[in-house]
């Protein structure tokens, strides 16, 4: 499923236009992300937690020339199913 794709079936389920079904789940999304950007977790009961690791640097190889290469430091996101997601799958 695509963000289109999403937009539709939330429109459907909900009875909002396709338009306000757009804005409301880019505001989820730029509000998750905004969450995380602060170092915050996002934690949906029932659904799952959105939280944000931080990567050490480590140095790494050139695949092609097999010269060692510096990674930096970084931060990547990490979500965890929640209880009620994961029963709705199995």
């Amino acid at each position: 499923m695509n963000k289109a794709e999403l937009v539709a079936e939330i429109a459907k389920n909900t009875g909002l236009t396709k338009v306000d079904s757009e804005r409301a789940t880019e505001a989820l999304l730029n509000t998750v992300a905004a969450t995380l950007k602060k170092g915050d977790e996002v934690r949906l009961v029932g659904f799952g937690t959105f939280s944000v690791t931080k990567r050490p640097a480590s140095t790494g190889r050139n695949p092609r020339t097999g010269a060692e290469i510096k990674i930096p430091a970084s931060k990547q996101p990490k979500f965890k199913a929640g209880k009620g997601l994961k029963d709705a799958l199995n």
